[in-house]
């Protein structure tokens, strides 16, 4: 009994380790595209206190929304799906997208609370210039 208990701690252990290891990039994705932003930005000390929790929010809830679209994706891509459920994944994939322009909408004036509105387009601005390097980055290292 004691066996099969070692047993399943070395394997708890070692897919939290698999877990942690696929989240690292992630992590470093993160950080890099936050350090950007710092430079670009150029917020005061008052503006960051506010900002940041509000981009953290922002982003956490825009990504889980573009999960779900891209798990909808998936399901639409499947040999064995039924055209109901083709269709059903089509429909959730444009209301996800729609969340995600509200999602923009709501936090683009409660962005304009904190920074100006330069700020914004910089920021907005430095967001697609990011995604564009990394994607370059991703076609680059395909390729290599």
């Amino acid at each position: 009994m004691k066996q099969i208990y070692y047993i399943l701690i070395i394997m708890l252990v070692g897919s939290a380790k698999v877990v942690l290891a696929q989240n690292r990039p992630l992590q470093k994705i993160k950080e890099a595209k936050i350090e950007i932003l710092k430079t670009t930005l150029n917020l005061s000390a008052e503006q960051e206190k506010t900002f940041w929790p509000l981009f953290n929010d922002f982003e956490e809830v825009r990504g889980n929304l573009r999960k779900q679209i891209r798990e909808n994706s998936l399901k639409i891509n499947t040999l064995t799906a039924t055209d109901e459920q083709i269709q059903a994944n089509l429909k959730e994939i444009l209301n996800l997208r729609q969340k995600e322009i509200d999602l923009e909408k709501d936090y683009f004036n409660k962005f304009l609370k904190v920074i100006n509105i330069r700020q914004l387009a910089e920021l907005h601005k430095t967001e697609q210039k990011f995604t564009q390097l990394l994607l370059g980055k991703l076609n680059k290292k395909e390729r290599d």
